[in-house]
């Protein structure tokens, strides 16, 4: 039996939310699966990846071969580096603690990016957010304006009929 590891949609309509699980190749998209190894919400930003790093590299081992998608979170999560790094200690290139010492260099500098681009996220949303509010003042002043330009050109009239 061949094993993929792959998304598994949940969710209502027009709101994903994904299952990562291990799955045979021939059962349905949305239905009976191995084992679930994590979830994955695309709509959050940035998205919502939770995922068991030992089971996936227990399940890669094993032959499971991810879907494009998949590998992507893999890889974004650390999982394919670390595999990389354990075929290095199976080869003998490393010990298992140096192998674990540079995953959790490479893990440290990729949450620390990874925190710079939400933070940067953040002050973008905020800086379109406070220009939409100064255009909507703006906007407000001018209707004022305008009304008070009308209400002193009537105030004129009147004054001109009358004399």
């Amino acid at each position: 039996m061949s094993v993929k590891i792959r998304l598994q949609r949940h969710g209502s309509k027009k709101r994903p939310f994904y299952f990562i699980v291990a799955a045979s190749t021939t059962a349905p998209r949305d239905g009976k699966f191995i084992e679930k190894l994590g979830t994955y919400n695309p709509l959050t930003v940035p998205a919502t990846i939770r995922i068991n790093r030992e089971r996936s590299l227990h399940w890669l081992d094993q032959g499971a071969q991810p879907t494009n998608t998949c590998r992507r979170i893999l890889s974004f999560k650390g999982v394919l580096y670390l595999k990389h790094l354990m075929r290095g200690v199976s080869l003998g290139l490393f010990d298992n603690q140096t192998a674990l010492e540079k995953f959790e260099s490479w893990n440290g500098e990729h949450e620390e990016l990874v925190a710079r681009r939400e933070e940067a996220h953040r002050k973008q949303k905020a800086d379109k957010r406070h220009e939409t509010m100064k255009e909507s003042v703006r906007r407000v002043e001018e209707k004022n304006l305008a009304k008070a330009a009308e209400a002193e050109t009537a105030a004129d009239a009147a004054e001109n009929s009358e004399g």
